[in-house]
């Protein structure tokens, strides 16, 4: 029963956000920052529920509740990197929304779509960053050892 429960919440997720990027990517009318931003945020949120219901799924299914110190390290450093990610996203999207209302008249020229483009691989760039330090602070505490 719990099982079905987060396979369909987990399916249901994974769907919604592909339709909304096959949908941004589809009509060449929603080619434009927010939605650019939309559709990244979706792939990001596609990626940190797939970066942690799976192995959740596994452990309900199998009735084993324990995981890997590799393991543990690797989900760890993923959900970090995805939500450090989707936050970083979330305020590229606060930016282009901020410049549209207080800046119409010069939204084009600030939120071109080159500039649009870079700041998602820096976003990316910032949150492996960040996920790699707060990762390795992971490996001092005691309590995260292989059992």
């Amino acid at each position: 029963m719990l099982f079905s429960l987060f396979l369909s919440m987990y399916l249901v997720t994974v769907l919604g956000n592909l339709l909304i990027i096959l949908a941004v990517n589809s009509d060449p009318r929603l080619h434009t920052p927010m939605y650019f931003f939309l559709s990244n945020l979706s792939f990001t949120d596609t990626c940190l529920s797939t970066g942690t219901i799976p192995k959740m799924l596994v452990n309900i299914h199998s009735q084993s509740y324990s995981i890997s110190y590799t393991g543990c390290l690797s989900q760890v450093f993923f959900v970090l990197v995805f939500l450090v990610s989707e936050n970083c996203l979330l305020t590229a999207m606060a930016y282009d929304r901020y410049v549209a209302i207080c800046h119409p008249l010069m939204y084009t020229i600030i939120m071109n779509p080159s500039h649009c483009v870079m700041l998602v691989p820096i976003s990316l760039f910032i949150s492996i960053v960040d996920a790699l330090l707060h990762t390795q602070e992971v490996l001092k505490l005691s309590f995260c050892t292989d059992r």
